[in-house]
This record gives C-alpha cells, sequence and structure tokens, in this order.
C-alpha cells in the first residue's frame, strides 16, 4: 500500500503557534498565573491537557486546570480569523497524493478548529481523512494522536511531518520516523535531538527534498 504521510496541522499547515501562546499567556493571567510567553511557546505543541501542569505545577492543574484551558480555548477563537496557511501547505498535500501517498491531517484540535483549517487550507477533497480531540484520549508527546491518524486509513508504513518536538516525540513513540519544519518556531538542533529525521526552514524546502526523506520511502 502506498505510504502514509501524516502531517500536523497546528505550526506546520497554519501559522497558529504563536496566536495559541498569547492565548495561554492570556488565560493563564485571568486566572492570576503569570508566565512569560516565551516559556508558553516552548510547550505549544503538547496538548491542553498535559501543558497547564506542565507550565504552572500540578495544583494550578487541578485547582484551575479546566478553567484556564477554557479560556485558551474562548480566547483563541477570537484571534482564529488572523490565522492564515502557511506558504505551499495546500501544494505539499498535492504533491504527496500526487505521489499516490495517502494523506492524513493530524490535529487534536476541537473539531470547530480542524473544520476551520480544512477550508482555509481548501484541502477537504484533498486529504484521506483527518482526526480531531474526538480521535484521542490522550495528546502529544504521547502517541496516541499519531496512532488514531494510522487508523483512519487503514494503517499501514508512515511518516509524519511536523514542527515541534512534541511531534517528533509522539512519533517515535509509535515507531514513525519524522521530517520536521522550522515554522513553529523551534531550532534545528532542538527538532534533530527529539528525533527528526530531516528539518527543513520551510514547506516549500521540504517540497524541494522530499525525495530525500522518509516520505519518499
Amino acid at each position: 500500500m502506498p505510504r502514509v504521510a501524516i502531517l500536523d496541522v497546528d505550526g506546520t499547515l497554519v501559522d497558529t503557534n504563536y496566536h495559541h501562546a498569547i492565548a495561554w499567556y492570556r488565560a493563564f493571567t485571568r486566572h492570576d498565573v503569570v508566565l512569560p510567553v516565551w516559556r508558553i511557546h516552548r510547550a505549544i505543541g503538547m496538548g491542553g491537557d498535559q501543558l497547564v501542569g506542565k507550565l504552572a505545577g500540578e495544583d494550578v492543574d487541578r485547582d484551575k486546570g479546566d478553567d484556564i484551558r477554557e479560556a485558551e480555548k474562548d480566547i483563541y477563537m477570537e484571534l482564529i480569523d488572523e490565522v492564515r496557511p502557511l506558504p505551499d501547505a495546500r501544494r505539499l498535500v498535492e504533491v504527496l497524493k500526487e505521489r499516490g501517498q495517502r494523506v492524513v491531517l493530524a490535529s487534536s484540535a476541537k473539531a470547530d478548529e480542524i473544520e476551520h483549517y480544512l477550508d482555509l487550507l481548501d484541502v477537504r477533497e484533498l486529504a484521506d481523512d483527518w482526526t480531531s480531540s474526538a480521535d484521542v484520549e490522550r495528546t502529544k508527546p504521547h502517541p496516541d494522536l499519531v496512532h488514531a491518524a494510522l487508523a483512519k486509513v487503514g494503517g499501514g508504513d508512515a511518516a509524519m511531518v511536523g514542527d515541534t518536538t512534541w511531534d517528533c516525540e509522539a512519533a517515535a513513540r509509535a515507531g514513525i520516523p519524522t521530517v520536521a519544519v522550522r515554522t513553529g518556531g523551534f531550532s534545528r538542533d532542538e527538532l534533530e535531538e527529539a528525533g527528526a529525521a530531516n528539518v527543513f526552514d520551510s514547506i516549500g524546502e521540504l517540497i524541494d527534498a522530499l525525495t530525500e526523506t522518509p516520505l519518499a520511502a
């Protein structure tokens, strides 16, 4: 069967990481937890179920976690219309499909967010399937999202495209390689240390070197 390309959405196909960092910052401060934005950015890509505890501690997560997560959702939705596709995002899906590969968009975002991104990217008719928060119990760096994405197309040999260290770790735990792009704000060294087989500055560079990556195996 053709290789499965699992494409992370937030920060990889759509430019959302810094919007999320600001939304989390405002959500934390709304509940009297003040954190520097740069620290929040380092956790973007990790699911909200784990992010609060990692950044603010388990006591805050226990006492205020659900309220902070709900606030972040509301604040982010106020920003979502500012989000744009990253350059060449749709073209990556087109090229992979032209090569006969199955493409799954992998996201643990809420259904209304992923629906918005599908329209923004104009990939409903291109992608084989996609995931949302309803498909996973544990978010990245746990491998649940990768397993859910593979299950959508009946399994098979796969590689992932992502933008954060959490993507690389989740894919590694699922036993598949990651091709990383730096569009999420993580450095080449960080992504390679987390296990990325290749790191590119942009999706365009990835497309140009596609045959040299695990996506072509």
